[in-house]
């Protein structure tokens, strides 16, 4: 066992115990009994938190990721537990050997880059809400929730490559633990399906692909917020530019037949989200946009 986590108060103690537990990690708090003297030692000496020695550097970066501040918001934190629930879940669905932690620090630390505005933890644990309920109807559950993880690992604004990249870290990953090449090729699919450049194939595709899309169906204040998140992350490109483009990728989907492949996304989002669709591109001159 290892000392890695001086407690400020109990309460601290209880919250950074259930942040490793969320994690899948065992920990001891030693001088919890001691609390009715807390005001004769320290409490930081008397309330530490032990975990096994195999595990004591992820919980070290999971403490430290919880109270980090390097921009991510509370909004980000508040979905920690989902978002490692969501993990664990996948992991176990795609039979892979141990958890996983270090890969998913590595991709948590990918989606919290400050340069990012929209595509951050929470879209992805905005994905992860939708696809949750929706697991059931997947054909590969496993696979498909990997790829959520994955699909907007690498995002550079300036870059063309995104999705290409981030699917060839996917393979890279699921190579490395000794998937199968069939699953490395689904996954490979999937990501590759969320350029959005034509539409998908497989029920997974589809599944994924609605899930992605199922921001345009927000409700119209959550809409509008990820209208001007886009637009900060493409700050660099001139007003008049942006505009132009940006309607005329609304327009092609909303010239869609439908927007979402499967019934259930169908039925929640395909009203709300031509209504988002048509308002924003009808906007005679954009609230969202900058100076």
């Amino acid at each position: 066992m290892k000392a890695i986590y001086n407690a400020a108060n109990p309460i601290d103690a209880q919250l950074v115990s259930d942040l490793l537990a969320d994690a899948g990690i065992e920990a001891h708090v030693q001088g919890s009994f001691l609390v009715g003297g807390i005001g004769e030692l320290p409490a930081g000496e008397m309330m530490r938190i032990w975990v096994a020695d195999e595990v004591a550097d992820e919980a070290k970066k999971l403490i430290a990721q919880s109270s980090r501040g390097d921009g991510a918001d509370t909004l980000e934190m508040e979905s920690m537990p989902a978002l490692r629930a969501s993990w664990r879940r996948m992991w176990s669905a795609l039979g892979a050997p141990g958890n996983g932690l270090a890969l998913m620090e590595r991709l948590l630390d990918a989606w919290s880059e400050p340069r990012r505005r929209y595509h951050t933890l929470q879209h992805l644990a905005d994905c992860i809400a939708q696809l949750e309920p929706h697991l059931g109807i997947a054909q590969h559950p496993g696979e498909v929730e990997f790829a959520l993880w994955m699909h907007d690992a690498i995002y550079d604004v300036r870059g063309k490559d995104n999705e290409l990249r981030s699917a060839q870290w996917a393979a890279r990953e699921l190579q490395a633990i000794g998937q199968p090449q069939a699953v490395v090729d689904r996954v490979h699919r999937l990501v590759m399906a969320t350029c959005h450049d034509a539409l998908p194939r497989t029920p997974d595709e589809q599944l994924l692909v609605d899930v992605d899309l199922s921001i345009l169906g927000a409700a119209p204040a959550r809409f509008d917020d990820y209208e001007a998140q886009v637009r900060e992350e493409y700050a660099w490109v001139p007003g008049w530019v942006f505009r132009r483009k940006r309607r005329e990728i609304l327009a092609q989907f909303l010239s869609r037949e439908t927007l979402f492949n499967t019934e259930a996304f169908r039925n929640g989002f395909e009203a709300q989200a031509r209504s988002n669709l048509q308002r924003s591109i009808s906007a005679p001159r954009p609230w969202w946009r900058r100076a």
